[in-house]
């Protein structure tokens, strides 16, 4: 810079302070100066004025520019149309424009000033205004929703409040706009459109909008369930015209264009939902502006209800103008409020007639007050009432109707009005009368039939329970009718019937009841009976009164009757039909001996037949159901172990009373035709079985029982005949039939034809039950069987009975003298087979080798059995040691007989005495003479001595009532006596050669 710059500078600010502090400014000037260019000095001041005088007039352009605007800005505010309020810094009012004070409610401007902004807003929300005033750190504008504004006294109005902070140079002078929009308006079209969106959702009809091409744009809940939607997603944009009922959619697409041309329209049609329901609807559909396009409103109710019940009052309207039943209705307290014209074709009243009259009009007085009383007890109690009556018609002829009474009631279930349908049933009494009287009336006589007789008897004997007494049914048919009826004609014994009828009718008692049956049987129902004998003089009267002399032209026409007679209650539970049944079993008795007579029924003796009859007809039916199978019981060799054949034994497989055994059945048919049918079964079942097991390998042959009356058929033997050759796979020699020596005896020629005959076509007979009937060498010689069976009986009582042994040695004899062959049965235990084998019985068959079976069990037994390994080595005793073999029975059984005695069973047996009991005399005799060089043999002398004092022991103490001690020795001379007995046989198989 030059010097001359610097000066000029310095003349400056020494200017400048003087403009500034006038002359004092002087005082700091510099007493000298250096040298300045005057002149050029001069020029700048010059210049630095005029630039004064520039900026100077830019200041006051300035200033004019801003009084300008802000009077524009005054002018602006002022005249906003939304309230305005200025605030300073500290959030006091400084200015607000008309519409502030206005909206608030003050008159001047002034008012408002220097408040506090707070005032204006409500306690919910002054915190959010004071937070944004005093926020400094978010200048930005701002909109706070929904504030409260108070207005006037108690009033305040909702007001989005737009905050706008004027920025200045100092955060003192900082000013902020508040700009208030009412949105009290809006705030209550929003509630009105929840409340309208609320009351849409929870109506309970549909309503839907749909647009000009009839698709579907919204639908609430109540709509989406008519149409079975779940949601409006599943429906909207679908065209409605889809769920309406095709009958009904032209209808339907025709309401569309006339609602779209602004015509509001209603219409009932059908829609079908989407899982098929229908459902009847009524729908008010009107144009609307949707989106600003037309559309169509419509709001549809559910009508499906109300349809059915206009279709059922229809029905009802129609019923009640056209039914053939008449109806009248009449109110709570009976008055006749409405009648149809069934009910005047029916009484002959109009229904002006009957209007406001009581329907008590109609009575015709044949009914009892009684009647009535139970019609309204039943009215009040069940609302309902059924029956018949008798009223009279207008013209005063009676009429029987059949007559429902309904009482109407209300929802609070008082009653308000009743509702009588009644019919005519007039000519169906009079016809069911005439019915009746046929139906329970005999038309000849005039005498009840079987029919009203039944009833009769039953109320009889109802009462007869009741009053302690009796009552006799007698049954009556007259004897030499027919002869009259053959002789003199249908018409002579017409009226010999209703002559003897009135008679008969005249002969008994008022209470009495006499019936025809038909032809001419009667029955009379005698009642009121102290006892049986109270009955003989009134059938001594009928009797006599069936007896009397009849004219008919010139003929004079008797007959007599024969009377069967029981009595009620019996011992036994008895009904009508089979007091019926006594009467006229005891009636065909009283013809027998002689007729003219009565004979009294014997209930003992029916109560046999009756059942015996039952047990018939179960094993009938047991036959036709074909619960009967057979069983099979082995027969072997219990030597060799051979399985010879199989005895068939019948089984009653009964439904209730599970497997029967033939005792259980067979005697109840012993006499019967059944036998025969069974027993045909039988043999055809048991060849049929035969067939399988051959086929299966098994060759057996198979034994049959037949009966006497089987035998005792003409054709059996030719039968027999057929029924093999219809089993070609069976031979004749297979089969062995088994006859009853008991049946056999019965007609022993015809039986022995019979065998014969059998024979000669190969078939085999057995002689069952050998022993058990008159058995005598005549009868064996003359029935030519093969085998002898020895009964069970004498069998299973062998080991203790030496009776019984001996007669299974008898038999065993006579077998081998006559060539039969002989065959156990009962063989139950390891014993048995023994001492049979050693009496030389070796065909044998029981449960002790094996019990009945079903077939198919048979093939797998027959592959397994054999014999017990004691059987198989034991020798034959010769005649001279089977003292031996009884001595052991003998033994045994006195053990057992000592044991009852003991118990109390039965008196106490004799003390064995060994030179008196079948073994002493063994020993002393021919056991002395073959073995008494023997040890063994005098071994078995001494144990035979120590017994024998043994059971002399027993004796004493049982006779001192020392039991408890003589049973404990009992068990002791038990194992002694097998001892002794096992001892003896060792002895006598030892010195014998097997056979």
């Amino acid at each position: 810079m030059s010097h001359q710059q610097v000066n000029l500078t310095k003349l400056r600010e020494m200017a400048e302070k003087v403009i500034e502090h006038g002359s004092s400014g002087l005082s700091s000037v510099p007493e000298r100066f250096e040298e300045i260019d005057i002149g050029h000095l001069v020029e700048e001041l010059r210049v630095y004025q005029t630039e004064l005088e520039i900026q100077n007039q830019e200041l006051n352009s300035a200033q004019s520019k801003i009084s300008t605007a802000l009077e524009q800005y005054r002018a602006l505010f002022e005249n906003l149309p939304l309230p305005g309020i200025i605030l300073d810094s500290r959030g006091f009012i400084v200015e607000a424009n008309r519409q502030a004070c206005t909206f608030i409610g003050l008159r001047q401007n002034t008012a408002l000033q220097h408040r506090s902004a707070l005032q204006l807003f409500d306690q919910d929300s002054r915190s959010q205004i004071y937070q944004v005033l005093h926020d400094r750190t978010n200048l930005a504008p701002q909109i706070l929703n929904l504030l409260g504004v108070k207005v006037g006294v108690a009033q305040t109005i909702p007001c989005d409040v737009h905050v706008i902070h004027l920025h200045e140079e100092s955060e003192e002078d900082m000013r902020t706009l508040l700009v208030l929009v009412d949105q009290s308006t809006e705030v209550s079209l929003r509630e009105s459109e929840y409340h309208l969106e609320t009351i849409i959702k929870n109506e309970p009809e549909c309503i839907n909008i749909l647009d000009a091409q009839g698709l579907l744009i919204q639908m609430n809940p109540a709509g989406l369930a008519m149409i079975e939607a779940d949601a409006l997603a599943q429906v909207a944009g679908r065209l409605f015209l889809d769920f309406v009922a095709p009958e009904y959619r032209s209808a339907y697409a025709n309401l569309h264009r006339q609602v779209l041309a602004g015509q509001p329209v209603q219409m009932r049609y059908e829609i079908v939902g989407l899982k098929g329901r229908r459902r009847w609807m009524e729908t008010h559909a009107v144009p609307m502006q949707a989106h600003g396009e037309l559309a169509l409103l419509a709001v549809t109710r559910d009508i499906s209800e109300r349809k059915l019940a206009e279709e059922k009052i229809q029905l009802a309207a129609s019923v009640f103008s056209t039914s053939r039943e008449g109806i009248l209705i009449t109110s709570a307290d009976g008055a006749i409020i409405d009648v149809n014209d069934a009910f005047t074709q029916i009484t002959g009243y109009s229904r002006d007639d009957a209007m406001g009259q009581n329907p008590r009009m109609l009575s015709s007085g044949k009914q009892d007050k009684v009647v009535y009383e139970a019609l309204w007890h039943s009215l009040i109690t069940t609302g309902y009432w059924f029956g018949e009556l008798w009223n009279r018609h207008k013209n005063g002829e009676m009429y029987a109707e059949n007559l429902s009474i309904s009482a109407v009631r209300d929802a609070d279930g008082i009653t308000r009005h009743y509702v009588g349908l009644f019919s005519d049933i007039t000519s169906t009494k009079m016809h069911a009368q005439q019915m009746e009287r046929i139906a329970h009336y005999d038309a000849l006589t005039g005498l009840p039939n079987r029919v009203l007789l039944s009833d009769r008897l039953q109320l009889a004997m109802a009462q007869t329970q009741r009053r302690g007494q009796q009552l006799a049914v007698a049954f009556l048919d007259l004897d030499g009718f027919k002869a009259v009826n053959d002789k003199q004609g249908h018409e002579a014994g017409d009226q010999l019937l209703v002559a003897l009828a009135n008679h008969m009718k005249r002969a008994l008692r008022d209470g009495d009841t006499l019936a025809r049956l038909g032809g001419d049987e009667f029955v009379a129902v005698l009642v009121d009976l102290a006892d049986v004998n109270a009955c003989q003089p009134l059938l001594s009267r009928l009797l006599a009164a069936a007896a009397q002399q009849i004219h008919y032209g010139d003929h004079q026409l008797q007959v007599s009757a024969s009377l069967g007679v029981t009595f009620y209650p019996q011992s036994e539970d008895i009904d009508a039909d089979q007091l019926l049944r006594q009467a006229d079993q005891a009636m065909y008795q009283a013809k027998l001996a002689g007729k003219n007579r009565y004979h009294i029924f014997d209930a003992h003796q029916d109560s046999s037949i009756r059942g015996h009859h039952e047990n018939v007809e179960d094993i009938r039916r047991a036959i036709c159901a074909e619960e009967f199978v057979l069983y099979y019981q082995p027969k072997v060799n219990m030597r060799t172990g051979e399985v010879i054949g199989a005895e068939a034994l019948i089984r009653w497989q009964h439904p209730e009373k599970g497997l029967l055994l033939p005792a259980a059945f067979l005697p109840v048919i012993e006499d019967h035709p059944l036998a025969v049918t069974l027993g045909t079964w039988v043999i055809d079942t048991a060849l049929t079985q035969l067939e399988t097991w051959h086929a299966a390998g098994l060759n057996i042959a198979i034994s049959v029982n037949v009966c006497a009356r089987q035998l005792q058929q003409t054709d059996f033997v030719q039968y027999l005949s057929d029924i093999l050759a219809a089993h070609p796979n069976v031979q004749p020699a297979d089969l062995e039939l088994e006859v009853l020596e008991t049946s056999a005896l019965e007609d022993l020629e015809h039986v022995s034809n019979v065998i014969k005959g059998c024979q000669d076509i190969g078939v085999k007979f057995a002689l069952d039950d050998f022993g058990t009937g008159y058995s005598s060498l005549t009868y064996l010689k003359r029935l030519p069987v093969s085998s002898l069976k020895i009964d069970q009986s004498f069998v299973h009582d062998m080991l203790v009975d030496p009776d019984d042994l001996a007669i299974v040695e008898g038999v065993l004899s006579l077998a081998t003298a006559f060539y039969r062959h002989a065959i156990a049965e009962g063989v139950e235990t390891i014993e048995h087979g023994r001492l049979l084998l050693q009496f030389g019985c070796e065909l044998a068959q029981g449960y002790g080798i094996a019990r009945p079976m079903p077939a198919h069990k048979i093939v797998d037994w027959t592959a397994t059995w054999t014999p017990d390994p004691s059987w198989v080595d034991l020798v034959l005793v010769n005649r001279d040691d089977l003292s031996v073999l009884y001595a052991g029975v003998q033994h045994r059984a006195w053990v057992t007989a000592m044991e009852k005695c003991l118990k109390g069973g039965q008196e106490t047996p004799a003390p064995l005495n060994h030179l008196r009991s079948r073994l002493g005399l063994w020993l002393e005799g021919k056991g002395h003479a073959q073995y008494n060089g023997q040890p063994a043999f005098q071994a078995i002398k001494q144990w035979c001595d120590h017994v024998h004092l043994q059971t002399k022991e027993l004796c004493q103490l049982q006779a001192s009532a020392r039991i408890s001690e003589a049973l404990t020795r009992l068990a002791a001379l038990q194992e002694l006596t097998d001892t002794l007995l096992e001892q003896v046989n060792l002895l006598v198989q030892e010195n014998r050669t097997k056979v």
